[in-house]
Formats: structure tokens, sequence, C-alpha cells
């Protein structure tokens, strides 16, 4: 059996239910607003033109840029009807986007015809990293017909827009009151509950930046992966790890508002893995099989290895959870 979180001890219930209206209105509602906001400027930019460059790849990075801040939230209006994925369908290790958009184009399948038709389509398909090779993989450049591409860029967005509307409609009209106020017809029975789900989403995003942003690409010594980084097309690896721990460092120090030793300890090592990203001058982590740029990409994971120590061993007890098992962990 999996579990995520084990319930060990409990804070006081108001304290608990004031940390989690802070975070909710503070961390959770304006992220995905933001994301639905940029999302929705992204299509209305590719409407007006599909060429590559700016200002279509400006768009993109700025939308996806928000998609990494509350990409840690895989919970509730993100995680119905797989709409992380419909986002961000990576990490792929069968390379099924590029094969996917290959057929769509060889086809010149009508399926682009409308986002919600094209909401149908193998996941694989959709979302920034599709985009992504569109915007930024030579291989597609000149493939197949113009328009159809054009089509397709157009649709990917409008795709994108739908589901980070969704997602931010969803969080407005009632999950947010759901996380504030448990209630035995809620997911959240009690406010425990509630600041069980905002744990595990701290920690599954610190271990998500340190296994796969970071592990994916360092691979091992003898054999280097930099072909896995994520969103290295658009030389945004580094990006994505330093965006989503700005964000973390968000939600940590929040869920420790109330334990100022615990906030300043978590507060140091979020700053020193900030400190050790700077150094990194690889923006795709290209070069980690080079020693002397893979020792730096090396350092930043274990600096986000001790930024984990800290919130399962001293965190985790003080809120009254302890990290487990959860969906990242293999069998």
């Amino acid at each position: 059996m999996r579990l995520i979180l084990a319930l060990v001890a409990l804070l006081p219930l108001p304290a608990l239910a004031d940390s989690t209206r802070s975070i909710v209105d503070e961390h959770i509602l304006p992220g995905f607003a933001a994301l639905a906001e940029t999302t929705q400027t992204l299509q209305n930019t590719a409407a007006e033109t599909c060429t590559r460059g700016d200002p279509l790849n400006t768009a993109y990075n700025t939308a996806f840029d928000a998609w990494i801040t509350v990409s840690h939230l895989r919970f509730g209006p993100t995680e119905q009807e797989d709409r992380a994925f419909a986002l961000a369908f990576w990490p792929d290790s069968r390379g099924a986007t590029p094969k996917a958009l290959s057929r769509l184009i060889a086809n010149a399948d009508p399926v682009v015809e409308t986002a919600d038709t094209y909401a149908e389509v193998s996941i694989a398909a959709r979302g920034f990293f599709a985009l992504e090779f569109l915007l930024y993989d030579a291989a597609f450049a000149d493939q197949g017909d113009a328009d159809y591409r054009c089509q397709l860029i157009q649709t990917i967005t409008a795709d994108i827009a739908a589901v980070s509307d969704a997602m931010q409609q969803d969080w407005q009209n009632d999950y947010a009151a759901k996380l504030i106020e448990p209630s035995a017809d809620s997911p959240y029975r009690t406010p425990a509950e509630a600041t069980q789900e905002l744990f595990k989403a701290l920690n599954t995003g610190l271990q998500f930046t340190s296994e796969n942003r970071l592990g994916r690409p360092l691979g091992t010594f003898d054999k280097p992966r930099p072909n896995r980084a994520e969103a290295r097309r658009s030389a945004r690896s580094l990006r994505h790890v330093e965006l989503s721990l700005t964000s973390l460092k968000s939600l940590a120090l929040a869920l420790a508002a109330d334990a100022p030793d615990i906030q300043e300890k978590l507060d140091q090592r979020f700053s020193k893995a900030a400190d050790v990203a700077m150094r990194v001058d690889d923006p795709s982590f290209a070069g980690v099989a080079d020693p002397g740029s893979r020792i730096k990409v090396e350092a930043l994971q274990s600096a986000v290895e001790s930024i984990r120590q800290a919130v399962a061993l001293d965190l985790g007890p003080h809120l009254g959870v302890s990290v487990g098992f959860n969906a990242l962990d293999g069998d």
C-alpha cells in the first residue's frame, strides 16, 4: 500500500486553519490566476502570429514560467482530467511527444480544427512540451504543410489556455473553500488533512526537482544524460529548477509560519540552493558530461536534498506529518 503521509501529531487547529488560508490566498490562488492570464495571452499571441521567435516565444516562456510556479500543486483541480499532464507531459522517456506530433502533421489530421476536439488526442501531443518542439526543434521547422503547422500551434495554445482556465475556475469556485474549511463532505475532513495535502505538495515538488529535473540529465558519472534535461530545447532546464525552488520556498515558509527557528533554517537552505543555482552557467544542462560543469549541477542537487532533509526532519514533525511513499517512488 502506498501511503503518502502519515499523521503522527497535531498542531492546534486554529494555527493549521490560519496557515492554510494564508497559503490559499497568497500562494495558490494568485499562482493559478497568473497561469490563466499568461496562457490566454499565449493563445492570443499565437492567433496573431504563429511564426517562431518573438513575440510568440516570449509569450510561451512567460506562460511556461507561470505553470512551473504552480506545478507542485498536484491535487484537486490540477489532478482532474489529467490536467497537469495535459499541460506538461514530462518525463517522456519513450519520445511520445515528437512521434505524436509527426503523425498529426504527416496526416494533416483535422482534429486540430478546435481546442475541444484536440483535447481528445494523445496527451503527449498537448501542452508546453509539444509546443516546445514546434517552436524550438529544427526538425519541426518545415515539417509538413506550413498552414497546418500554424493551425497546430494555435490549437495547442488554445488547449493550454482552456486547461489553465478550468483549473483557475475550479480553485476559485469551490476548491479553495474545501481546503480552507474542511468538513465531512469535503476531500479534507480536518485542518490537519488539509495541512497534510500541502506538506505532500512541498515534499513531492522538492523530490521531483531533485530526482527528475536534476537527476535525469546527471545520470551517472560514467553515463550522463544531457538529452534527458527538462525543456532543454528552449534552454529552460535550469530556469525550471530556480522557479520551482522560489515557489516551494514560499510554501515551506508559510507552513512554518508559527515556528521561527524552523522557518529560519528553511530560509537559509533555500537561499543556499538559490546561490548554488546562480553559479550554474549551463541553462540546458548540456555540459553535465564535463567534470567542471557537472560538479556545479551535482552541488545544486545536494542543496535541494538538504532542503528535503530539513522538511522531513524539522517541518514534518512540527506539523504533525511524516514523509512516506508518494507517486514518484518506485514499487
